[in-house]
């Protein structure tokens, strides 16, 4: 008997409680549903207008994107079509000029991959020296490149720190170098015994040329999806972009390895700019101020490597974006008032930055288009029309994409296109995050340091 009084209390409690947690929670319900309205209908108009500004701000830059993107396809198509010019330069046997080799190194056991290589090369062997920069703060490493120069007539010269970077570097071999020609080598570079022929023939026939470049190439692009993206976009640049630039745009430039400058207008000028993270366009920029001209081989290649680990690659492509992007804004006013200089000569010296600024309208894409899409009045999402639009809108502004796929094909890779794109669309996303940090840093005068990069010559002996 007490025990069913029992579960009539209970059961009485229980009744009661729950009603009024529903009478509670009904209360707040509509308390809530009325702040709701009562937000959406102050808030809709601002956020109306966010999406309109943001969705006008997206067809802006996919506009200048897609005109942008459709230069890119028309070099890509001449360049898919075409052949690299031959050089007009002859090597002069009768007037062999006195050529020194440099190549700066830090902590990298691969300079010894290169100076076998340079070793080995046919040019009068009276006619050249190799001096190794050795900035290294590991003795191990020292002592290794000091055993290899004692036994093959090396010179090696060393500051004790790496100031001022590989060009700090190369400005303190610059004292030690006997040459009229510097020929100047990355570690991770490997020449062919041919290369000095080839790249001082231009400076024996042209008094205006300052500076030669040779055409890179990639030793293992496909060794990953990160070695592929990087050689995809080396090998697009130096396939595509820089001959269109040679023949159209009447100008060139050098690219920090694989290249020849005259040392006695690199003493005039000052030398190397120390410091900086792409020496080799600032200096390009300096020799065309003063009229002389930067000789593109575009039918001769020289291997090098490439990142292969992600976070090299895009510490790689942030840095050669903020040197990019510092050197063009520092030379621009100069550039501008230059009277030896064409007006198109300036257009194509100021369109070596395009890239960079193809990078900055993606990530503006990107960001205009997430804004649009989250401040849109809320509504089911059209799966099909998101995914057109999506795969419209990538394919129209490809360009550069097709581009880097052209230098694939004409270095028979054709084969990895598709892994390529797929690591465009991966490992690309981010490069492109660190390409943008790099060009706000430089705009915005911020520091950024040099980034020692892990290379496979580093970890073994390697040959081409």
């Amino acid at each position: 008997m007490v025990f069913s009084y029992l579960i009539q209390a209970y059961t009485f409690f229980f009744e009661r409680v729950t009603a009024l947690a529903i009478l509670i929670l009904q209360f707040y319900t509509e308390i809530s549903t009325t702040i709701i309205e009562a937000y959406i209908a102050i808030n809709r108009p601002i956020l109306d207008a966010i999406n309109s500004t943001s969705g006008l701000l997206f067809d802006i830059l996919l506009i200048i994107t897609i005109f942008v993107s459709l230069f890119f396809l028309c070099i890509s198509v001449i360049a898919l079509f075409s052949q690299p010019k031959k050089s007009i330069h002859r090597f002069n046997k009768q007037n062999v000029p006195f050529v020194t080799i440099q190549i700066p190194t830090y902590n990298e056991i691969a300079a010894l991959n290169c100076a076998k290589k340079c070793l080995r090369m046919n040019y009068p062997k009276d006619k050249y020296e190799i001096i190794i920069g050795d900035d290294s703060n590991d003795p191990s490493i020292s002592a290794k490149i000091d055993d290899f120069a004692r036994k093959n007539n090396i010179l090696v010269t060393r500051r004790g720190k790496n100031i001022g970077f590989k060009p700090g570097n190369l400005n303190h071999m610059l004292q030690f170098s006997k040459g009229e020609i510097i020929a100047i080598f990355d570690s991770d570079f490997l020449p062919e015994k041919n290369f000095l022929k080839k790249i001082v023939a231009p400076f024996q026939n042209d008094p205006t040329i300052g500076g030669v470049q040779a055409r890179w190439e990639i030793y293992h692009p496909e060794k990953n999806k990160t070695s592929l993206l990087a050689s995809a976009v080396i090998l697009g640049f130096h396939h595509v972009y820089l001959p269109f630039m040679k023949k159209i745009g009447g100008v060139s430039f050098l690219c920090g390895s694989g290249e020849a400058v005259r040392k006695d207008l690199l003493i005039q000028n000052g030398g190397w700019l120390s410091g900086s993270l792409t020496e080799d366009i600032e200096y390009s920029l300096r020799l065309m101020k003063q009229g002389y001209r930067i000789e593109y081989l575009e039918d001769y290649g020289v291997v090098g490597e490439v990142p292969y680990q992600p976070k090299d690659l895009y510490k790689q492509q942030m840095r050669w974006a903020y040197g990019v992007t510092k050197s063009i804004l520092m030379h621009t006013p100069e550039i501008y008032k230059n009277a030896l200089l064409s007006y198109k000569e300036k257009f194509f010296i100021w369109f070596q930055g395009v890239g960079y600024v193809f990078s900055f309208l993606i990530f503006g894409l990107f960001v205009t288009g997430f804004i649009s899409f989250v401040s849109n009045e809320p509504a089911p999402i059209d799966l099909a029309l998101f995914f057109t639009d999506f795969t419209r809108n990538v394919l129209l502004s490809s360009g550069i994409l097709v581009a880097s796929f052209v230098g694939l094909v004409k270095t028979k890779l054709s084969k990895k296109i598709l892994s390529a794109l797929a690591a465009s669309f991966t490992i690309g996303l981010i490069v492109v995050m660190y390409v943008n940090t790099g060009v706000f840093k430089a705009i915005t005068g911020k520091r950024m340091h040099w980034f020692m990069l892990n290379k496979m010559g580093n970890k073994k002996k390697i040959s081409v």
